[in-house]
């Protein structure tokens, strides 16, 4: 019996689904798609913590959690286990993310390194300042920290949104710019924002520093050896006075960056290998051990910090940090006033992100490039700098963090600190936008031929 080809259409199943799904991987293979979800979601608490639903908003952000066996429990609410337990995974990031940087990538020259740490000096000290000034004498003058930080999510995704308005140059800067700002935070948040330091525990967290360096040395690749020892490093610096996330950037900081083997010398030596499998007769029977020596020799030309940021980075921009957004942006405008704004804490963040990170970053790197001591970023245009100062005014996940680690019992100044966050958020990712996108355009490419093509996150 004659069998004719099929010629049955087909189904509308999946290309409805396609239909669906096909906007949604267009989204995320966008670089800008974490910045945006992550306003999505500031936006989105804000809303919920002023609908007619705002109590569910409380009650499940404030949920008691407990974690534990029998009488030893821990209790937490669920917004503490974000920020204290999931941000962990964010500074894990971010410390790899430094690492990186620092062995193979912009920071690891002083010469490349220097004008953006020179700029993100001006970009933390000048907010700080205008903050310092404006809450002199109150009890707010705690939250100095707040307007420091540079949100490199945000910012990023501002520039992405600006293709061929900005140069590559300029990109890079920003980046390496905010990756010295998360240095700058870390530092701050371990020594200014602790509970009162116990030797006894940080002499642990010390000799588990340690036992990581011993990984690092050896090389060693397993991610349930860092998973304990990033446990062990959290609970010991939870108890010994030092916020507990700052375990993520010590174990991010602690993993190999570089491959065992040079890559050319693996593939050589594949190449015979596999040369060696076709001559040979097919034997299903070693076929697994052969193609399991294969992977081990592949494994060699990938670090290990690259297969975890592979791994962890779309959970921390796509779950973890949204997640803390959404958790930490519900401000209740309840009972507020346009008055409020002018009230020295709010005031003080706002001015600090929107006007203290750009006299501060611009302001520096100007007097930096004219004694000589680097050449402006991609050879950009003045104005277009000015319109980076700006943008990189935008300062949200890490000043969040910072706000409630300063204002942690104290709700109607966290909430003061959260309205000057996202105000001057928002300002500076206008402005810088506007600056930017009607701002003169970049030089031509052969004019900035000789600046670095790589290293931008």
């Amino acid at each position: 019996m004659e069998t004719r080809p099929s010629t049955a259409q087909p189904t509308p199943v999946p290309r409805l689904f396609k239909a669906t799904i096909a906007p949604v991987q267009a989204f995320f293979h966008l670089e800008a798609s974490s910045g945006i979800l992550l306003a999505l979601c500031a936006v989105a608490a804000m809303i919920w913590a002023n609908s007619p639903g705002a109590g569910s908003y409380v009650a499940l952000f404030d949920a008691p959690l407990a974690l534990g066996m029998g009488s030893t429990l821990f209790h937490f609410t669920f917004r503490e286990f974000i920020n204290d337990g999931l941000m962990t995974i964010f500074f894990f990031l971010v410390g790899m993310e430094i690492k990186r940087e620092l062995a193979a990538g912009e920071l690891r020259t002083l010469s490349k390194a220097l004008l953006p740490l020179i700029a993100a000096v001006g970009g933390m000290v000048v907010p700080a300042a205008i903050y310092a000034a404006l809450n002199a004498g109150t009890p707010a003058l705690k939250g100095w920290a707040i307007p420091m930080a540079t949100d490199i999510a945000f910012a990023i995704g501002c520039l992405t949104l600006l293709k061929g308005r900005v140069g590559h140059g300029l990109v890079v800067f920003l980046t390496a710019l905010a990756i010295f700002d998360d240095i700058g935070g870390i530092l701050v948040i371990a020594m200014f924002y602790g509970t009162g330091l116990h030797v006894e525990w940080l002499l642990g967290a010390l000799a588990i520093t340690g036992l990581l360096w011993v990984c690092n040395k050896y090389y060693v690749r397993s991610g349930l050896v860092y998973a304990v020892l990033a446990g062990a490093l959290w609970y010991a610096m939870h108890h010994g006075g030092v916020h507990a996330t700052i375990a993520g950037v010590v174990v991010g900081m602690m993993i190999p960056a570089r491959p065992t083997r040079r890559g050319r010398d693996v593939l050589d030596e594949l190449h015979g290998f596999i040369g060696q499998l076709l001559r040979e007769p097919e034997d299903e029977a070693v076929r697994t051990s052969q193609m399991l020596h294969i992977e081990e020799q592949l494994e060699d030309i990938e670090p290990p910090l690259t297969r975890f940021v592979h791994l962890w980075h779309g959970w921390s921009a796509y779950v973890i940090v949204p997640l803390f957004a959404l958790a930490n942006s519900g401000i209740s405008v309840e009972g507020m006033s346009l008055s409020d704004l002018l009230k020295p804490l709010p005031l003080g963040v706002m001015l600090g992100l929107f006007v203290g990170k750009q006299v501060g970053i611009f302001l520096f790197t100007w007097v930096a490039v004219k004694g000589g001591l680097s050449e402006m970023p991609g050879r950009a245009r003045a104005l277009q700098l000015h319109g980076v100062s700006v943008v990189a005014g935008i300062g949200f996940t890490v000043a969040l963090f910072v706000a409630g680690l300063a204002f942690a019992n104290e709700p109607q100044l966290l909430a003061e600190a959260k309205l000057g966050i996202l105000l001057g958020s928002l300002l500076a990712a206008v402005v810088g936008y506007l600056l930017l996108r009607f701002g003169p355009a970049p030089r031509p490419q052969r004019e900035s031929a000789s600046e670095p093509t790589s290293g931008a996150a």
